[in-house]
């Protein structure tokens, strides 16, 4: 994960490789170390890179939805791969967790 600095409360983490049960554990400390800070209320994660998400990592999400809620703010996502907007649709997620638009348009 590569973490850009925090702007105005918002904060864009990359998430690359694959985001299932083996790898959900890491990557729930990892950002719930970055929203230890409690000025950050934007949590944007940038999907690029990420190949694959199962169940465990729809919880990683919207467990980190909830903590930002809580404080008022608010989870996105950009650049999603094909097969992870799919998983979004069929899941729902983009009802709860904002979908941001990039240089190349939503997918």
């Amino acid at each position: 994960m590569v973490q850009e600095s925090p702007l105005y409360g918002s904060v864009t983490v990359v998430v690359a490789g694959e985001l299932d049960h083996c790898t959900a554990s890491q990557i729930r400390r990892q950002l719930d170390g970055i929203l230890e800070d409690p000025s950050i209320t934007h949590l944007c994660l940038d999907l690029e890179n990420l190949t694959f998400m199962d169940s465990s990592g729809i919880g990683v999400l919207l467990g980190r939805l909830r903590v930002l809620q809580q404080r008022g703010g608010m989870l996105s996502v950009k650049n999603m791969q094909p097969p992870i907007e799919k998983l979004f649709r069929l899941t729902g997620l983009q009802r709860v967790i904002g979908v941001e638009k990039n240089a190349k348009g939503v997918r």
